[in-house]
């Protein structure tokens, strides 16, 4: 069997990996480089192989980064069948819709030609198969089984049974305190394993209840009377808040205020979650049972329209802004950040990893100007961050999913992170569980 990296290494994005057995060759994600600017060069660029030589994709979940290059594998010749959750089909229809319009503006902005379009995206959909969790897929030698990431709806710790051996693709490993989704599930074994390492050299603060911290925020806002914005990704998190939110509201810890999710690709996911709610954990499960619904409760606003989007303006602050992208590097959250950064009053709450170079990472920074749309815009608004809120795993949640595996693997393949977290991640497996491990070359092949 031989493995090669073909994106994801010493990068959080662009996650693509090949591995080849008996004249049969599967992919693990076919991920979007993602950076400064959502259309990134190495997008354009060939495959490292042919796309027709594939016989099937398996995808750990929705999210761009791991699936944005699906319409392209397609379109370039790519005829085989893309395997996933049924709740990652559904969410990643959205998702590559999106992230197609997206695209499609930025390269006639850069005069580039289009990476894919519509009619890739519905030939890649229409080769597509929805697997539940724990029921094995054979294609040629290969026997490929999903397990819950616990990342977002439908995410999957892909497992591959070839040649004798077992090796682990770990995908985005979910962090565990997320109130929606059951816990990351823990292999029994594996010869070898790629983990991501998004926060490979970090902690999570655990020391308060993230909800508790989010409703300190809110009413700190609502008393200084401003605007509470929340940058928030479209798939996880903001379904994440609404379900704390609407605790918060039912039981009366928060002022009733208008709260606005303004995204119209979060309304479609939240759609989405609705649809599949058996995949989440048996707390929200019971809740559902009981009546609750979690997705809607008073003073929730779902402003899909540019139209109802423009209106936010004219409601008289206090008030919650919930909207895309989770990064501030497009999406509806910078016409808010433009118009209330500004304000001493209002807050911006960062609940998410924010990549290098990125406008949120600037301001989690503690910019004192950025740049929005070419004006220069003043940031007198406080900026909070709850990183109990990420939808990773922390190095200490990656650690404990591998000790199980300790006495098993043969090689470990640090992957998905910015250099310096791989880098604190591989120190950490080789000094507390003294398994060998690596973070791999682009385009480095292996034989297993």
């Amino acid at each position: 069997m031989k493995l090669t990296f073909f994106g994801g290494v010493k990068e959080v994005t662009g996650s693509n990996y090949l591995l080849e057995s008996g004249g049969t060759r599967i992919l693990v994600d076919c991920g979007l480089h993602q950076g400064r600017r959502f259309c990134e060069k190495h997008n354009w660029e060939p495959f490292g192989y042919d796309p027709a030589s594939i016989d099937a994709v398996f995808l750990t979940h929705a999210h761009i980064d791991h699936s944005g290059r699906l319409p392209k594998l397609y379109r370039e010749g790519f005829r085989g069948t893309v395997f996933s959750t049924p709740p990652t089909r559904a969410a990643s229809e959205f998702l590559l819709a999106d992230s197609d319009r997206i695209l499609e503006r930025e390269a006639e902005q850069q005069q580039k030609p289009i990476l894919y379009n519509h009619d890739d995206l519905m030939g890649v959909l229409s080769h597509w198969k929805g697997i539940p969790y724990h029921e094995p897929v054979a294609v040629g030698s290969f026997k490929v089984s999903l397990y819950n990431a616990g990342h977002v709806l439908g995410s999957s710790i892909i497992v591959v049974e070839v040649e004798g051996k077992r090796i682990a693709f770990s995908g985005d490993m979910g962090n565990s305190l997320s109130p929606l989704l059951g816990a990351t599930e823990i292999l029994e074994y594996a010869d070898y394993c790629l983990i991501e390492s998004t926060y490979g050299g970090r902690l999570h603060d655990t020391s308060h209840n993230r909800k508790d911290i989010l409703e300190d925020v809110i009413e700190d806002t609502v008393t200084q009377g401003g605007t509470l914005m929340i940058p928030a990704f479209a798939m996880e998190r903001t379904q994440e808040l609404l379900y704390e939110l609407n605790d918060l509201v039912e039981h009366k810890r928060i002022p009733r205020i208008p709260i606005y999710i303004d995204s119209p690709l979060a309304i479609k996911l939240t759609r989405v979650y609705k649809q599949y709610q058996k995949y989440f954990d048996s707390s929200a499960q019971k809740l559902i049972r009981g009546g609750e619904q979690i997705f809607n409760f008073p003073g929730l606003h779902l402003t899909e329209k540019t139209e109802e989007s423009k209106a936010i303006n004219a409601v008289a602050p206090p008030k919650i802004i919930i909207a895309g992208s989770g990064m501030s590097h497009g999406g509806r959250i910078l016409h808010h950040e433009r118009r209330y950064l500004p304000d001493p009053k209002s807050t911006l709450l960062i609940i998410g990893y924010q990549g290098a170079q990125s406008l949120g990472r600037r301001l989690l920074d503690g910019a004192e100007t950025v740049t929005i749309f070419g004006e220069s815009v003043s940031v007198r608004a406080r900026v909070r961050n709850i990183g109990g809120y990420s939808a990773h795993a922390d190095q200490a949640q990656l650690l404990a999913w591998l000790k199980p595996l300790r006495k098993s693997l043969k090689n470990v393949f640090v992957v998905q992170g910015e250099e310096s977290q791989s880098e604190a991640l591989l120190a950490a497996i080789q000094d507390q569980l003294a398994i060998h491990a690596e973070i791999p070359q682009f385009q480095n092949t292996y034989v297993l």
